[in-house]
């Protein structure tokens, strides 16, 4: 008998029996199928269809793909925006730390008296040397050096056109020099300190008076003459001629007897007594002829 056949029941036709299907229990009385409730079905289909949208619905959520693209990120036609990237700063030398405002005050300060003090020292180490005089400045006589007066003359005398003199007085000599005067002729000078701590400049020289003044007073660099007469004094068995400014040093000028004729300027901070000491002991000086 054949294996299809067909089984009539109030004008339907039954399912085709396939022959990898087993048969139903023969003993069972055919029927039509059954057919699913719509209830059910639609259900079901509502359970899917929210799984399928990412909805909540029963039974637990699939976890999201890390890897997936975001929801609306494909397809959606929007631009999306780029990726951000974060960068690592590389390791690099450290920038210099600025010292705060008040180290840098305190450090500059320290600094600065470690270069003070010591010019400082110095200063008072050269100054001390030297007095306050309201005039000129005033060396102290106590550190003032002493030399060799008549070594010194005689040298000078060796290489001069005219005879010189080395007084003999109870002051220190404590300079020599010799230079040219103004208008011509040559200058020689002896420096004394008294024991008062004052001082005394005797100049010899065969210039003129007017040169000799200028040279000495300073009035030759100037350019503004030299100094005036103030009048004249005895001392010494001379006649002095005194120039200067009120209130000054004065500049006394002499001519010593003989030929050639030689002039002596003595000027200073030293009183009018320690002045006609010099002069006196002047006229009666050793004299040491030019040229010997």
């Amino acid at each position: 008998m054949s294996d299809r056949r067909h089984a009539w029941d109030d004008g339907h036709v039954s399912a085709r029996h396939d022959p990898g299907t087993p048969s139903p229990d023969s003993s069972e009385p055919a029927g039509p199928p059954a057919v699913p409730d719509p209830a059910e079905t639609s259900g079901t289909a509502g359970a899917a269809d929210r799984a399928t949208a990412g909805g909540t619905g029963p039974g637990p959520v699939p976890a999201a793909d890390p890897a997936a693209a975001p929801a609306g990120a494909a397809g959606s036609g929007r631009p999306q925006p780029p990726p951000v990237t974060r960068r690592i700063p590389e390791a690099g030398p450290q920038a210099m730390h600025k010292p705060a405002r008040g180290d840098a005050s305190v450090r500059d300060l320290i600094w600065a008296c470690l270069i003070l003090v010591p010019v400082a020292l110095l200063i008072f180490s050269v100054g001390g040397s030297c007095s306050f005089s309201p005039g000129t400045p005033a060396e102290d006589a106590a550190s003032a050096p002493t030399v060799d007066a008549p070594a010194r003359i005689a040298e000078y005398a060796r290489g001069s056109t005219f005879p010189l003199r080395l007084p003999d007085v109870p002051f220190r000599v404590n300079s020599t020099d010799r230079g040219p005067v103004e208008g011509g002729g040559t200058a020689v000078r002896i420096g004394f300190v008294t024991p008062d701590a004052d001082f005394l400049s005797l100049v010899q020289t065969d210039g003129s008076v007017e040169g000799v003044l200028a040279t000495e007073s300073g009035s030759a660099g100037r350019g503004d003459g030299p100094p005036t007469m103030r009048g004249t004094v005895q001392a010494g068995g001379l006649a002095w001629e005194v120039y200067g400014a009120e209130g000054g040093e004065p500049f006394r000028v002499a001519t010593l007897p003989g030929r050639p004729e030689v002039r002596v300027l003595v000027t200073g901070s030293a009183s009018d007594e320690q002045f006609t000491t010099l002069a006196t002991a002047l006229t009666a000086a050793r004299v040491y002829p030019p040229g010997s």
